[in-house]
């Protein structure tokens, strides 16, 4: 599988469109989908006074990693949609459906077809959590709350922020856990097969290529 240091090129759209395709692709995300739904009915995590952790962001992150990111519109629609439909609490916010798919968009950007490392997780994590200030506070603000904008938003940041080296390292975990077993399905390239701490420079393969090369026997 073809493997892409950063997705502003024309090939990755490329591929984005053809894995979107596949068959196994959507069936992956269908069971995220499940996945998703039924974590949402799971106890979530208290960090710290009201604020708690919940589980569906793990399904999402995973399935915009496979299924990358023309896949992760389409899974982030369905997904928030189902969601509401199973559980409908509050008022139905096409705000909120927004946020899912930009956030579900955002994970395959950082981790579809790519090296995955602990940095790129965070940065990830770190994205959606700033969609999710900013975007969400929009979305709280337009349709919920007699609230200032900025008040919505500062609550929301200070959240996120607690947030987001739990969520961080809890997708850590999943990714260490799940990579080999998903590059042995044939979801993930060879270079995504393990979760690393972090990048090699180029410079550090070739130095070693050639001290590789150096040290091999000369036969005449």
């Amino acid at each position: 599988m073809e493997i892409f240091k950063t997705p502003f090129s024309r090939a990755y759209w490329q591929y984005a469109v053809r894995d979107f395709k596949k068959l196994r692709t959507l069936v992956f995300s269908a069971l995220m989908v499940a996945a998703c739904v039924a974590l949402g009915y799971l106890q979530s995590i208290p960090v710290v006074n009201n604020i708690r952790v919940t589980w569906g962001f793990l399904a999402r992150a995973l399935c915009a990693l496979v299924g990358g990111p023309v896949n992760a519109l389409v899974f982030g629609f369905v997904e928030d949609t189902v969601g509401y439909l199973m559980n409908p609490q509050g008022g139905w916010n096409p705000f909120y459906i927004f946020t899912t798919m930009l956030g579900v968009f955002t994970y395959a950007l950082f981790l579809h077809r790519a090296e995955v490392t602990v940095l790129r997780v965070f940065l990830a994590k770190l994205a959606t959590n700033l969609q999710n200030v900013f975007i969400g506070g929009l979305g709280t603000y337009l349709f919920y709350s007699s609230k200032g904008y900025w008040v919505i938003v500062g609550g929301s940041a200070i959240k996120n922020a607690i947030m987001l080296p739990v969520q961080t390292v809890m997708l850590v975990a999943l990714f260490a856990a799940l990579l080999p077993i998903l590059h042995r399905m044939g979801f993930l390239p060879n270079q995504a097969a393990k979760l690393r701490l972090w990048k090699k420079p180029e410079w550090i393969g070739r130095e070693k290529a050639r001290k590789e090369e150096r040290a091999e026997p000369w036969e005449g």
